[in-house]
């Protein structure tokens, strides 16, 4: 077991900061997912990890050895890290056992621990009967297992994922969640899985990061970053949050139009206290919908549509310039019954 420690990484691609004084660590046997927009750096600090990019400050670690930092940097073939990318890279003119037992061939392993080796990673990876198929007869998915048993061969410290799962449809793409938490448990495989998908970086994490501009944002368990995100940002990016400007004084939050008063009872404040200038960050699940556009908490709205979904629907409303969605488990709702947003929880932020 392996763990991953990076610490004040700083990567410059001309004038603009692709990321900035980045600190993560990433426990052994544990799955790193790394979240944000696009632009954000989350492919550019996987790509410091493995080598293809080199920072211009700060450190990398992993065990305990230092990859690149103190004047010292490993070159990528010499870092023993494992790497996924969005499209499957097997080569049409190999065998399935000959795609996933290259690494161990350049490495010199001799041909009796290579293929037992190779029938040991087909079998993880749920391959086991396809290891003379060429890849050509294989779907999108079994493909993508390919390349994830390649990378998996010589045991390497660290798993990295580059957008591995985006490029499948569901529900393949579950499958090979569920394959990755797995490994994971099973091998005690440190991963730093990247994706723009939020509910996919919920899901698989043990600990998720959200990048915004090259910087660190947050860190934390889904369960943490799901229950208190601790800035405007993460509560939009995260939680579809729509984010109404006003005041915080002591009966509690007043938006700018005096047309919402939220009691300080219903708000939690994820940054510490705040009073006088704030936003009120109202996420799908902190808000009901109202018959009457008046009354406590209550802001008065527009049903414009809403889409339907397994955990409920979401009924997309609009006071003025204002988009709010409301997660209601009222799957057949009619919408022309609703003339307003009852806040239950909210998230107050200073601006």
């Amino acid at each position: 077991m392996s763990e991953l420690d990076a610490r004040g990484v700083d990567v410059t691609f001309g004038a603009t900061r692709a990321l900035d004084s980045v600190d993560l660590r990433v426990d052994p046997g544990r799955i790193l997912a790394l979240v944000g927009p696009s632009g954000s750096g989350k492919s550019t600090f996987l790509r410091a990890v493995a080598g293809f990019v080199t920072p211009d400050a700060g450190t990398i670690r992993v065990g305990g050895r230092t990859l690149v930092g103190d004047g010292h940097t490993v070159p990528p073939e010499r870092r023993g890290l494992g790497m996924v990318f969005q499209h499957h890279a097997v080569w049409p003119h190999m065998s399935v056992a000959e795609n996933v037992g290259y690494p161990l061939r350049r490495a010199r392993w001799n041909r009796a621990d290579r293929e037992k080796r190779v029938s040991e990673v087909l079998a993880t990876v749920e391959l086991a009967d396809f290891a003379d198929r060429a890849p050509d007869t294989l779907s999108g998915g079994q493909r993508q297992r390919v390349s994830l048993a390649r990378a998996l061969v010589a045991r390497p410290d660290v798993l990295l994922l580059d957008e591995a799962l985006s490029a499948l449809d569901e529900p393949l793409r579950a499958n090979l969640r569920l394959m990755l938490r797995r490994l994971a448990a099973e091998n005690e495989l440190t991963m730093v899985h990247v994706t723009h998908d939020r509910d996919e970086a919920l899901a698989i994490g043990d600990q998720v990061a959200v990048l915004d501009r090259g910087r660190l944002v947050q860190a934390g368990s889904p369960a943490e970053l799901d229950s208190s995100p601790n800035s405007e940002f993460v509560a939009r990016f995260l939680h579809d949050a729509a984010c109404v400007p006003g005041r915080m004084g002591d009966d509690g939050f007043r938006s700018d139009d005096g047309g919402l008063l939220v009691p300080t009872q219903a708000l939690d404040f994820p940054s510490g206290p705040v009073h006088g200038p704030a936003h009120l960050a109202l996420t799908p699940h902190g808000v009901e919908l109202a018959a009457q556009p008046t009354g406590d908490a209550v802001l008065p709205v527009e049903v414009v549509t809403s889409l339907y979904g397994r955990a409920g629907r979401t009924v997309i409303c609009r006071s003025g310039d204002l988009e709010i969605r409301v997660l209601t488990q009222e799957r057949d709702y009619v919408q022309a019954t609703a003339r307003g947003v009852r806040v239950r929880r909210g998230f107050v932020y200073s601006r």
